[in-house]
């Protein structure tokens, strides 16, 4: 399964239109942990990648990420602008190169954060999102139960890696922001499958 340009840009507009709706959701979980600025931090990406699609509509998947990537890496203050620019720069360079599965292109980026976060699944972290997608996707099983599980998973996970480390113990029983703006991604996509 792969995504053509058309359903890959319906997948990203439609994360932006989650992110913004979301936007006070992802602050508040952030002010739990963090720092309380993530759905602000995200929402000015959300709003860079609008601007970057109306000034220049993407001809391809590739330039459609590479918007995405230096739209995120651009405006997204904190570790999540780099973590996501990294993973859609990666997919845009994938998809690209070869005619790459859907699966594995999630799989890229998924690499790609953790390269760049230095971080793996169990850190609770957007990882703990990404990871069991791209196996769902992997597995012709990917649905919302995948997401939901995976988003409460990462609720029982003490921190280790990122500024709700500091929290330690006290990070477990809340969802990681990064986590749950990945999980509006992934429902996006879903959406996008479901068509």
């Amino acid at each position: 399964m792969k995504l053509e340009l058309v359903d890959a840009k319906k997948w990203i507009n439609l994360f932006v239109e989650k992110v913004q709706a979301n936007k006070a959701n992802l602050n508040e979980l952030d002010t739990a942990i963090g720092d309380g600025d993530h759905g602000t931090n995200m929402d000015r990406g959300m709003n860079a990648i609008k601007d970057s699609f109306a000034k220049k509509d993407p001809e391809n998947v590739a330039d459609l990420y590479k918007a995405t990537a230096f739209a995120m890496i651009q405006k997204v203050g904190g570790a999540s602008g780099p973590l996501y620019g990294t993973a859609f720069l990666d997919m845009s360079k994938a998809v690209k190169a070869e005619n790459i599965e859907l699966a594995d292109l999630i799989q890229v980026g998924t690499d790609g954060i953790k390269r760049r976060g230095q971080s793996d699944v169990g850190m609770k972290t957007m990882i703990d999102i990404w990871q069991p997608v791209s196996d769902a996707l992997k597995n012709d099983a990917f649905d919302q139960k995948v997401i939901d599980s995976a988003l409460d998973n990462v609720k029982e996970l003490v921190a280790t890696k990122g500024r709700a480390s500091y929290l330690e113990e006290k990070s477990k029983g809340h969802i990681d922001p990064g986590a749950q703006s990945s999980a509006y991604l992934f429902e996006s996509l879903l959406e996008v499958l479901g068509d």
